[in-house]
């Protein structure tokens, strides 16, 4: 394997020192034929002596993550990001779809260490505290991303499909993640909100972006869709 090596569905690529590695609908990275991914959406490149992905799409957006959890960003239209980790994960949303990919670099700039576990009480992250049904509501999005063993693609739920797996009316599902993405958005989470203050139109996409590349929720916690499947409002 070379110096830096990308795996996608088990298909390990491996990026020229001397050329632009393309990732999109077309490219040296074939990801899908879904027409909402750019023809071109991510490049990488080695510039100086360190890689980077570039974001050369114009509407998408990728949450790009060391693998422990300890560092996320978000990576817009026009931005671009340095690889420095031995494994970096990359997901980002076009339409239904969600995508996630590993980049693997021989000689990383920064050692990535695993967090100790915070197993009391409430879900943290940060100054954030969620409740178990809070929790609950983005296991449920998060499910199919969570059931699915390495990289790949998976279809976020609608907030119908979701609250129907938890057994809750959709009003309900709907208040509850409004209050999630409000305590993320105060804390500094980006994509949650739209201009203004407004609700923004991929949030359940950026919500599983950060909650799984963070390690808000992870494989242990999908016992929630049952524990909290058809609890009361007051639970």
């Amino acid at each position: 394997m070379g110096e830096l090596a990308l795996d996608f569905c088990g298909e390990w690529h491996e990026p020229a020192d001397d050329a632009v590695f393309s990732i999109g609908r077309e490219g040296d990275l074939e990801v899908d034929d879904n027409p909402y991914l750019h023809r071109q959406f991510l490049e990488l490149a080695r510039q100086n002596g360190m890689w980077w992905l570039s974001n050369v799409g114009s509407m998408i957006s990728a949450t790009v993550a060391d693998t422990t959890g300890g560092m996320q960003a978000w990576v817009s239209p026009g931005a671009r990001i340095p690889i420095v980790f031995g494994q970096t994960r990359v997901v980002f949303t076009a339409g239904p779809t969600t995508y996630e990919f590993d980049i693997h670099l021989q000689t990383p700039a920064f050692r990535q260490q695993a967090r100790a576990e915070d197993s009391a009480g409430d879900s943290t992250i940060g100054p954030v505290h969620f409740t178990d049904a809070q929790k609950a509501i983005i296991v449920a999005l998060a499910e199919p991303m969570l059931r699915r063993e390495g990289t790949g693609f998976s279809a976020i739920p609608s907030s119908a499909q979701a609250a129907e797996r938890l057994g809750w009316a959709l009003t309900r599902f709907n208040r509850k993640l409004d209050n999630v993405c409000d305590k993320l958005d105060r804390v500094g989470v980006v994509g949650l909100r739209g201009g203004g203050g407004k609700v923004a139109t991929n949030r359940r996409a950026r919500l599983v972006e950060h909650a799984i590349t963070s390690h808000l929720v992870t494989q242990d916690d999908l016992g929630l869709l049952e524990t909290m499947k058809g609890r009361s409002e007051e639970d």
